[in-house]
């Protein structure tokens, strides 16, 4: 049973329809919070045109009507098609490892634990970043920027060539490494991304299970975080009704949304501080062309203007966003896993 259960899940059918339901969820999640995630870009790489709205929830929404009202509806999307080709790779890579890592870490449902989640699912970002990260960078300098008058909206190839152009990343006598530019801010990516996709999916993996659990198919004497338990390994009969909770009913669609919003908050609040750090990072070529800033400088930047709550600047954006977000991006893999035959 365990060898057909990884098998299925290493199969080249299986692993184009995971990443197809990854793809689109990733897709449908990010279109559905496209406007916040501009704005928080601003506020957390500190715009001056946006910094004055930064502090306080409402700022969020008069940032949003002070885009609308400079460059129309589709300046809240500024840069969002460039985060469509990051996302669709990105969360169909993101997808494809979680389940090629947890066929290998928890080959059957009485061997998926918490911390078997956390591991797959922090295995899983790192995966996807590797593979994405210079078009998230891209994504993050088209949203930095902001149209003045007399001045061309930048575009993708302008883009690329401009961050290429930049001081090296490093300069040693082997030559300059300009390709390394589009991977600025990757390490505080890399460490905010274990914890924020590790919780995440094990959040995601907690809260189903409150969903999924029913006192009258569990024993009264076992906790429904209790995910070690197999009734196989007891002298317990396996009724069917039992059988069934096993085999992972799916939930209603408000219990999806609800499970994967949670994750979203929890996942966020774990990592955010390492996200403003990244972000920082990424537009620091724009901020200051003639030098590449490290992590370390960025951390000191950001502490000595705002102190302590400037590694928290844009959280409550950040809140708005990622709970939608991330609750629809699960509900639409689940669902997609079912149409596609592969749950």
């Amino acid at each position: 049973m365990v060898k057909d259960e990884k098998k299925k899940a290493q199969t080249l059918d299986f692993v184009i329809k995971s990443g197809l339901a990854g793809g689109i969820a990733g897709c449908m999640a990010k279109t559905s919070i496209a406007p916040l995630d501009r704005i928080k870009i601003l506020f957390q790489s500190r715009n001056p045109i946006f910094e004055k709205y930064a502090g306080s929830f409402t700022g969020a929404f008069k940032a949003g009507h002070a885009i609308y009202q400079q460059t129309g509806i589709l300046g809240l999307f500024q840069g969002h098609s460039v985060t469509l080709l990051r996302i669709f790779p990105y969360a169909a890579i993101k997808f494809v490892a979680y389940e090629q890592y947890r066929a290998l870490l928890m080959p059957t449902r009485a061997q998926e634990t918490p911390t078997r989640q956390f591991i797959a699912g922090s295995l899983a970002g790192v995966t996807s970043v590797l593979f994405t990260y210079p078009l998230d960078l891209i994504r993050v300098r088209l949203a930095y920027d902001v149209k003045e008058t007399g001045k061309e909206r930048p575009t993708l190839s302008g883009m690329v060539r401009q961050i290429y152009n930049e001081p090296a990343a490093l300069d040693r006598k082997y030559g300059r490494f300009h390709i390394l530019n589009f991977y600025r801010g990757f390490f505080p990516t890399v460490a905010g991304m274990i914890p924020y996709a590790g919780v995440s999916f094990w959040t995601y993996h907690v809260v189903t299970q409150l969903c999924r659990f029913d006192p009258i198919v569990s024993p009264v004497t076992r906790a429904p975080l209790d995910f070690n338990y197999d009734p196989t390994d007891d002298d317990v009969e396996v009724t069917a009704k039992q059988q069934k909770a096993l085999d992972k009913p799916p939930l209603k669609t408000w219990a999806e949304l609800l499970c994967g919003g949670t994750a979203g908050l929890v996942a966020q609040t774990s990592s955010y501080p390492l996200e403003v750090i990244r972000r920082r990072m990424q537009v620091g070529g724009l901020l200051n062309p003639n030098k590449f800033v490290s992590f370390m400088d960025t951390a000191k930047d950001i502490y000595k203007v705002k102190g302590f709550k400037g590694f928290y600047v844009g959280l409550s954006i950040g809140y708005v966003k990622v709970v939608p977000m991330v609750a629809v991006s699960f509900a639409v893999y689940e669902r997609m896993k079912r149409l596609l035959e592969i749950d």
